[in-house]
């Protein structure tokens, strides 16, 4: 796998290898069943205006991860909405780990669960992702390795949305469009997915334009 610097992604200093690997989507195996306590319940779809409250929570909880993992956690970043500011979104901070290897779990989940976090998701057929939930405040954590260009996707696509003005307010309108009438957060991704994807395709073609 690629090794991708693991503090930072820049949209101008990728190789054309990296470029090739994050502009590959990978698909996980469809039999694969990655609730690690069962399914949960479907939650309702809640928006909100940006919150400056979001940055500082993450920031606390970056400081509570690396405390509790130490050197083990490799890169601990902000991503999906609520990184990005006057972008309205759900109200889940939504957080990458990177640790040397995602399968030692035990090197990193006692940890966390002792920080009140708990291990819902394990998908060993994409990247070796595993996710991990806080109640209060509500956090998403996904664990990659280093190298993973699902990691490097997030970093991309939150820093474009920050320096592209007019692509975060077409985002806006697709999310908000995106919560009517769906009761499902799968059906809430989809609906938004082609804005996504037009988002997406001017940061690939930038990324090829400067590598």
């Amino acid at each position: 796998m690629t090794q991708f610097n693991t503090k930072r992604a820049s949209l101008d200093t990728l190789s054309p290898e990296d470029i090739c690997a994050v502009m590959k989507f990978e698909d996980g195996d469809p039999n694969e069943n990655p609730w690690v306590l069962g399914k949960p319940p479907t939650l309702k779809i809640e928006i909100r205006d940006y919150d400056p409250i979001w940055a500082t929570l993450f920031i606390q909880e970056k400081a509570r991860i690396q405390a509790a993992l130490g050197e083990a956690a490799l890169h601990i970043d902000h991503i999906g909405s609520t990184a990005v500011p006057n972008l309205a979104a759900k109200p889940i901070i939504d957080i990458d780990l990177i640790v040397e290897d995602p399968t030692a779990e035990n090197r990193y989940i006692p940890q966390l669960t002792a920080l009140g976090y708990v291990h819902t998701i394990r998908e060993p057929s994409w990247y070796e992702h595993r996710m991990l939930y806080l109640d209060k405040p509500q956090v998403n954590l996904h664990v990659f390795a280093p190298g993973c260009p699902e990691h490097l996707r997030h970093q991309l696509f939150r820093d474009w949305l920050m320096t592209h003005p007019d692509d975060l307010a077409t985002y806006a309108v697709s999310k908000m469009k995106a919560k009517e009438g769906v009761n499902t957060m799968m059906d809430y991704n989809q609906k938004k997915n082609d804005t996504i994807q037009k988002i997406y395709a001017k940061l690939f073609t930038h990324l090829q334009k400067n590598s």
